[in-house]
């Protein structure tokens, strides 16, 4: 599946930097003070007709007190665990630092492909003194500059080039991927283990006892999909305060790996920070999305009204997506867990659901009609035709006008809303493009 690069080195030598270069964003904190970047560190970067996740591992770890040698001992624990390419970032213009020499000495004792990258070359008369990280007997040092960006095409080829070429397990296309998401403890084995109705995933109360995705085939009642699962056990020596963390960086793969996500949060804790984090991880990735609240047995009051409370809680801290289900479940109680996987495949039907084009256009020629888009410099859009993609990954619509550019986001979303009122595409992301005619 899709490869995963991640950024090592010690503070201030420009990681953050870096990853914004690649992931071409700004959504790094960039600040000169050291241990300001924090859980957004997470993108995608396309070269050379690949793509690839790349984790800036510097913002996975929590700030403990004897900030330096255990922060980074941490950040190379997650990176070795989980990454599939290391890139390991020193500073030119410090030369070798103490620190340097000890993530190097991880490093070298481990398997994983590392890249070494000198930064900060911001001139040409800088790349002489990379000559010393030699030393570290990690290879050529690739010079570059995460500031302006000089040299990071060479280092991208070289990331590409370090992909061991996988031998994929054979996984049927055809036929929905489902992952169970969530935080520690939300209670993802055993809606599993409801599922598939025998101990496969070995539950117990500790946190963090789950690892590597592995496919289950379910093929029971009528359904047929592959269980995406984080499933195995976690060393027990990494079970610490990180294990929040890990468990982020552990989803990306189980996310990028399906078609559909079932999150599950905790009735008894509700929306926590770390659900919002995975909840933005599903749509970078543009996933299906089932919310299913979990432990619901353990909650005192059941009434109409106690649910309409917290389903409302729940969109407003996921808005602006809203048009997703949510089930009120109880992994313990094997209640309503059938539901779960019910929607979770209609949600991978809706993802598919095509709307012919000439209903399309009946329906949203008439909405377009009745509310056009706002009027830009005296100028008005004009939007004429409008189709949907066949066979595309997520729905995708396109409108057909005079100046796309000038229809702005808030008009986007009142067509994917009369969109969604009209078919549906409930759990679903949907893409929403203008393009001239």
């Amino acid at each position: 599946m899709g490869n995963i690069v991640a950024i090592v080195g010690r503070p201030n030598v420009g990681k953050s930097t870096l990853f914004n270069r690649l992931t071409r964003t700004r959504q790094a904190i960039v600040n000169e003070m050291s241990g300001t970047t924090r859980d957004r560190q997470y993108g995608k970067v396309e070269w050379g007709g690949q793509e690839f996740s790349i984790i800036d591992t510097g913002g996975w770890v929590v700030n403990s007190e004897d900030i330096f040698e255990e922060e980074i001992n941490k950040q190379v624990a997650i990176a070795i665990e989980e990454a599939d390419v290391i890139l390991f970032v020193v500073d030119v213009r410090n030369g070798i630092t103490d620190l340097d020499e000890h993530v190097a000495s991880i490093l070298r004792k481990n398997k994983k492909p590392v890249v070494l990258i000198a930064n900060k070359v911001d001139s040409n008369d800088l790349q002489y003194y990379a000559a010393e990280f030699y030393k570290f007997g990690l290879g050529e040092p690739f010079c570059i500059s995460a500031v302006n960006g000089s040299g990071t095409g060479d280092l991208l080829d070289e990331v590409i080039r370090s992909f061991s070429k996988k031998v994929e397990e054979e996984v049927i296309e055809e036929i929905p991927r489902i992952a169970v998401v969530g935080r520690p403890n939300a209670g993802k084995s055993s809606i599993v283990n409801a599922f598939i109705g025998e101990d496969r995933h070995i539950v117990t109360d500790i946190a963090g006892t789950t690892r590597d995705s592995i496919y289950t085939r379910y093929d029971k009642f009528g359904f047929d999909f592959y269980l995406v699962d984080t499933a195995g056990i976690r060393k027990k020596g990494k079970v610490t305060e990180d294990l929040e963390y890990y468990s982020v960086i552990r989803s990306i793969r189980a996310i990028e790996n399906s078609d559909v996500c079932i999150l599950m949060i905790d009735a008894t804790r509700g929306i926590e920070g770390q659900d919002l984090n995975i909840f933005s991880l599903i749509q970078k990735n543009k996933k299906g999305l089932v919310v299913c609240v979990n432990k619901w047995d353990l909650v005192e009051d059941k009434s109409t009204k106690a649910i309409k409370v917290f389903e409302e809680a729940i969109r407003e801290r996921f808005a602006p997506f809203v048009d997703f289900p949510i089930i009120f479940a109880s992994a313990l109680t094997k209640q309503r867990i059938f539901k779960v996987l019910e929607t979770a495949a209609q949600v991978y039907k809706n993802r598919r659901n095509h709307v012919p084009t000439s209903k399309l256009n009946e329906v949203m020629l008439a909405a377009i009609e009745s509310y056009p888009p706002p009027a830009h410099k005296g100028k008005y859009v004009k939007i004429k035709y409008v189709t949907m993609l066949k066979g595309a990954y997520v729905p995708t619509f396109i409108f057909f006008c005079n100046l796309p550019q000038w229809v702005k986001e808030p008009y986007k979303r009142y067509l994917e809303n009369k969109i969604r009122s009209n078919w549906n595409f409930s759990g679903t992301p949907v893409n929403i493009f203008m393009r001239e005619k």
